[in-house]
């Protein structure tokens, strides 16, 4: 099994307005801030469901945390096999009929989070294990105020097998003993000794991303038809089924793009919707031999600073496509032959494809398609 260290996973950036912890750990193979081969990333992902299976090999529900470990999440939930079943938790809306345990993650830019639970009590029927999946522990507290909502209402997880997993875990001595007592046993690719790293990033004199400047000329986006839908993670999906969707949507999407004289590509997720834009851009990727980078748009204000050894130098502040009250972020924007953004969002509004389509614009980009499951 590949090892990944501090120089692989960890890069330290700025958080902009947050006085609850004014750094952030950027993980540049996670392909959430930082663009990343896909194949780099899904392997790394697939790399920490090995280590949880080899720590529990019978899991059949695992629950990702959003919105930077959806991705992990399923990569996780992959190790499992086609039957294990895969959610991850939100902060969109859910639709009034599907029920929902909410709670906090304190330490966030967006603190309000919530896990679909209409199904859990027969999910938790079958299995004797639970794998809860982020890609950052720190303290263990989001993980204590989720478990504590969820045993509260669900008795059966009380009884059950319960695994953190994380690409990185910096809990100290005393709050993973913490976790134990309440049943919860830690797997992670990288463990680092808990420390404040407020005085590694006062040096970095950041400023915030703003709207993108109106382009010279404003690429148009090219709709993908005909696109096969894509079952919605957040209320749960079965391994085997969600990722023949994503295969299928991918390969969908491909039979619709115009590759000719195509050297480089951008797979550009939304918010949440992050594994499905792997999915297309490992098979780019690979069955087609481009060279492919990944990220997605981000609730994350992080800092831009061009100092050396900061990690995110550009980016974009853009209207969300969940939400137009909403901001969301894109960073270390790159020019491309072509650009696929890959998003779930039934009703993408015209403000945020335009703010899109000026980012990418001022960036050099010319080839611009929307792929939309």
């Amino acid at each position: 099994m590949q090892q990944y260290g501090v120089e692989d996973l960890l890069r330290l950036a700025k958080r902009v307005h947050n006085t609850k912890r004014t750094y952030l750990l950027v993980d540049p193979l996670q392909g959430k801030h930082m663009p990343v081969s896909p194949s780099a990333a899904l392997d790394m992902m697939g790399a920490l469901g090995a280590r949880v299976r080899a720590a529990c090999p019978d899991t059949g529900l695992v629950i990702g945390f959003a919105e930077t470990a959806t991705a992990v999440g399923f990569a996780v939930a992959q190790a499992f096999g086609r039957d294990c079943v895969y959610v991850h938790t939100t902060r969109e809306t859910l639709p009034r009929s599907e029920a929902a345990v909410e709670f906090l993650e304190e330490h966030s830019h967006a603190t309000e989070q919530a896990l679909a639970s209409s199904r859990l009590d027969a999910w938790l029927a079958r299995t004797d294990a639970v794998v809860f999946v982020d890609d950052e522990i720190s303290t263990g507290r989001t993980l204590a105020n989720f478990i504590r909502e969820l045993d509260g209402r669900f008795p059966a997880l009380r009884g059950k097998r319960r695994i953190a997993a994380s690409i990185i875990n910096r809990m100290a001595a005393e709050q993973e003993e913490a976790l134990a007592g309440m049943g919860v046993e830690c797997v992670c690719l990288l463990r680092l000794r808990q420390e404040d790293l407020t005085q590694a990033v006062v040096r970095f004199d950041i400023r915030g991303a703003e709207a993108p400047a109106l382009p010279t000329r404003r690429a148009a986006f090219t709709l993908l038809e005909g696109l096969p839908a894509l079952p919605d993670a957040r209320r749960g999906v079965r391994v085997g089924g969600y990722d023949g969707a994503c295969r299928a949507f991918a390969a969908a999407a491909i039979g619709e793009i115009d590759l000719t004289a195509c050297v480089s590509a951008l797979v550009l997720g939304t918010e949440e919707c992050m594994y499905p834009a792997m999915c297309l851009g490992a098979r780019l990727e690979r069955e087609r031999g481009l060279r492919v980078r990944t990220h997605s748009t981000t609730r994350s204000p992080i800092g831009l600073c061009g100092d050396a050894g900061y990690p995110i130098t550009s980016g974009a502040r853009l209207t969300s496509f969940y939400d137009t009250a909403r901001a969301t972020y894109l960073y270390d924007i790159a020019a491309y032959d072509l650009v696929v953004v890959v998003t779930d969002s039934a009703h993408i509004p015209e403000s945020a494809l335009q703010d899109l389509a000026d980012a990418l614009s001022n960036a050099g980009n010319a080839r611009l398609c929307l792929a939309r499951g």
